[in-house]
Formats: C-alpha cells, sequence, structure tokens
C-alpha cells in the first residue's frame, strides 16, 4: 500500500483545488485564447494478440467483434488494421490539407511494423508521446517490468523516429510507479497520465520538478465505440461546443483544449468528415494556437519555469 504520508509519495496526493478561481494567464502566442492539440493515437499493431503470444484479442475501442468466446476473433483484428492501413492516411492527409499540425501518441511496436507511419509523421514534423511499448496495461506489471517496458518503449521510438518521444501517456492510467519511472528514467519531459486541468502544472516527484500536461477523454472519439456518439455531426457538435466554451472564456482565461483521435474509429469516411468540419470550423477563428504538445511544453517551460 502506498504511504501517502512518506515525501517520495508526496505526488500521490489527490488535489481538489489546482489553480482554483484565478488560473494563470499562460501568454499563449499571439494571445491566443485557446491552444488546441490534436491527438493522434496511433497504436494498431500493438495490441494484446494472439500472433503475439498473448492468449487473446484486444476488443477495446473498435465497432465490436465477435465477443463471447475465449478464441481468437479475426473481426477485431481487422478492425485494428483498418486504423493503420487505412484510417492514419486519412486523418494525415485532412491534418495536411489544412496545414495544421499534431501530436502523435505512439506505441513503439505500432510503429516498429508500419515505417511508412514513422516516415510520414517525421515529415509532418508532428512529434511523437510514448504510448508504451504496447497497448496493454501496466496495472498487470511489476514495478521492475514497466521499468523495462518504459526504457524499451523510449528505445524503440527513437529507433523509428531518429529522435526521442517528447512525453509519456499510459493506456487506461498510469501505476502508483508510473510517474516516479519516468522521473528515474529521465528521458521524458512531461507526462499526460492527468485529467484534471486545462492548463499544465508543475508536481514534485522525488525532489525533483516534473510537468503535467492534462489530456481529455471528453474531446475524444472513443465515445463512438460506447455508443455516446454515432454521427459525424454527433461529433463535431460536441468538439464545437467545446471550443466555444473555451473560446469566449479566453478573453480573459485563455486554456489548452485537446482533442484524441483512433485512426480504427475517426478514420472512418462517415466520422472523419466530422473532425475535417471541426478543423475547418476552427480555421474561421483568430486568435487559436494550434499546436503541437511538445510547443506547449516549451512554451510552458519558458514562460513558468520549475518552481526552486
Amino acid at each position: 500500500m502506498t504511504d501517502l504520508n512518506n515525501p517520495s509519495c508526496a505526488h500521490l496526493r489527490r488535489d481538489f483545488v489546482g489553480y482554483g478561481a484565478t488560473p494563470p494567464d499562460p501568454q499563449w502566442p499571439g494571445k491566443a485564447r485557446v491552444a488546441l492539440n490534436i491527438v493522434v493515437n496511433y497504436e494498431e499493431g500493438s495490441e494484446l494478440s494472439f500472433e503475439d503470444g498473448d492468449g487473446k484479442t484486444e476488443t477495446g475501442l473498435t465497432e465490436g467483434g465477435a465477443g463471447g468466446f475465449d478464441g481468437r476473433d479475426l473481426a477485431s483484428e481487422s478492425m485494428y488494421e483498418y486504423g493503420s492501413r487505412v484510417g492514419i492516411w486519412r486523418v494525415l492527409r485532412i491534418l495536411r490539407e489544412r496545414g495544421m499540425t499534431a501530436t502523435v501518441f505512439a506505441t513503439a511496436l505500432a510503429l516498429e511494423r508500419n515505417p511508412a507511419v514513422a516516415q510520414a509523421i517525421r515529415e509532418a514534423g508532428y512529434d511523437v508521446c510514448s504510448h508504451g511499448r504496447r497497448w496493454v496495461r501496466a496495472q498487470d506489471f511489476t514495478e521492475e517490468k514497466e521499468r523495462e517496458e518504459i526504457a524499451a518503449a523510449y528505445e524503440s521510438i527513437t529507433r523509428s523516429m531518429g529522435t526521442p518521444p517528447t512525453g509519456w501517456y499510459c493506456r487506461y492510467a498510469p501505476t502508483v510507479n508510473t510517474r516516479r519511472l519516468l522521473v528515474e528514467h529521465g528521458g521524458f519531459a512531461y507526462d499526460s497520465d492527468a485529467y484534471n486541468d486545462e492548463l499544465p502544472y508543475w508536481t514534485t516527484v522525488q525532489g525533483k520538478s516534473h510537468l503535467v500536461v492534462p489530456y481529455s477523454l471528453a474531446n475524444n472519439d472513443g465515445k463512438f465505440s460506447r455508443g455516446a456518439m454515432a454521427t459525424a455531426d454527433d461529433f463535431m457538435t460536441y468538439l464545437k461546443d467545446s471550443f466555444d466554451m473555451l473560446y469566449e472564456e479566453g478573453r480573459t482565461t485563455p486554456k489548452m483544449m485537446s482533442v484524441g483521435l483512433h485512426l480504427r474509429l475517426v478514420g472512418h469516411p462517415g466520422r472523419a468528415i466530422g473532425l475535417a468540419r471541426f478543423l475547418d470550423y476552427v480555421a474561421t477563428k483568430r486568435e487559436v494556437w494550434i499546436c503541437r504538445r511538445a510547443d506547449i511544453v516549451d512554451h510552458w517551460k519558458k514562460h513558468f519555469p520549475a518552481p526552486r
């Protein structure tokens, strides 16, 4: 059990206050009201599978496979393949045609298995945040195994991309060890294993300052797989409403907005057009900073350096 009274575990204490009613002015470039970060989750080929010796087929965030049996689910496997065969290229095209940048939450094995995608990410100038070596639950790891997986993911992504990942994001959720292990590793500028704010913030881990750049499961196409969204208009409307609220509030309190995408979901034509419509809407607005996560990190470190 974690001892929250131990100073080394202080970063695990829950904080219900945060910035409170008066968050800092992030001073986004160009006096932007909103810093918009599009996150492309590239994980197809790293999920649990019989082919990789896991004895089970991953069915998460799909249209729903055969289900209800213990054998190999070829339907779910095929749905994952769609993301890397078709969906990724459609989403990259949509972003490229609009001259918009993005961050890729990439699993190491997925990049290894599709070098053409790694090359396309490099050519687009997107930054990569490590989504682990494989798309599996960290909760199933021992501390030593998690340490090894973090290091292996870092090394693999560095080989695939030619540059190391800038940050870290777990599948599902981190363990009580994750953030400490990231700081111990030393190669990650931030993690996004939090959903508790709309601005970055510093925390202290093992006596060292560590930056957290929160993510969002609200502005996320994962809702398609849960039946909470059905059409492109559903997706467009939700993202537009979220953006409009932040844009209006941004007159006095600018924030950041993360939009999470999965290629086997939003990559389908009837959903991708909703993403395109949202981006076209954003393009009509001034005072918006469309940026990479790495850009947010660099900006925050410059304007809000780690406390002494």
